[in-house]
């Protein structure tokens, strides 16, 4: 199910909508095939008698836990994480939707994280932080964290350039104060950084 065209701005066009990673599941699926094991296992070793109830109660929870696969199945399809190229949108809830959006002009800052696991899986956390209240933003799941980092980082760039292209012509010290925001972003390393102020300095 692809992000609602409606919740776009005029003249804003979408870059990127994921879904969370299948990672996501782990935890309701994990429990749905435990216990349908234990289910499977109980029902063969018991055969009438006091004990027959077992059973019956392990396949009430086998329900339970699917009817989870299911709602969480539900959750997944309707929760979006977007970049556009004016801001990040993040959206969720079947019925009641809950979202956060973050202009790009406020992002100061993009990082990630992934275990052992999560970097097999292609998995991981982003953390955004901008300017205003929200200060931080946590963001689980999100599928090749690394690469989304670029695609977020590459539009603030993009943003940055069309502001500055339309403030007239560029002197050298915005050019290096959009060098900063970059290397401070983890857009580009000191290296680069160092290298690009040397050519603006002459």
């Amino acid at each position: 199910m692809p992000l609602p065209k409606d919740i776009l701005n005029e003249n804003e066009e979408l870059v990127l909508d994921l879904h969370p990673h299948w990672w996501f599941f782990a935890n309701s699926v994990a429990t749905a095939v435990a216990v349908l094991a234990l289910w499977l296992f109980v029902s063969s070793k018991i055969n009438g008698g006091f004990w027959d109830f077992i059973p019956l109660v392990s396949g009430v929870i086998f329900l339970v836990a699917a009817l989870w696969v299911i709602w969480q199945y539900i959750q997944w399809r309707s929760t979006h994480f977007a970049v556009t190229n004016s801001r990040v949108i993040y959206q969720r809830g079947f019925i009641a939707k809950k979202g956060v959006e973050i202009p790009l002009e406020r992002v100061n800052n993009v990082n990630f994280s992934q275990t052992v696991v999560e970097r097999i899986l292609g998995a991981g956390d982003l953390l955004i932080e901008s300017g205003g209240q929200d200060g931080q933003q946590k963001f689980s799941d999100i599928l090749r964290p690394q690469e989304v980092k670029k695609v977020m980082l590459n539009q603030v760039e993009k943003r940055i350039d069309r502001r500055i292209g339309g403030a007239g012509p560029v002197d050298t010290a915005s050019q290096l104060e959009k060098l900063e925001g970059l290397l401070h972003r983890g857009a580009i390393n000191q290296e680069e950084f160092d290298r690009e102020k040397r050519r603006l300095l002459g």
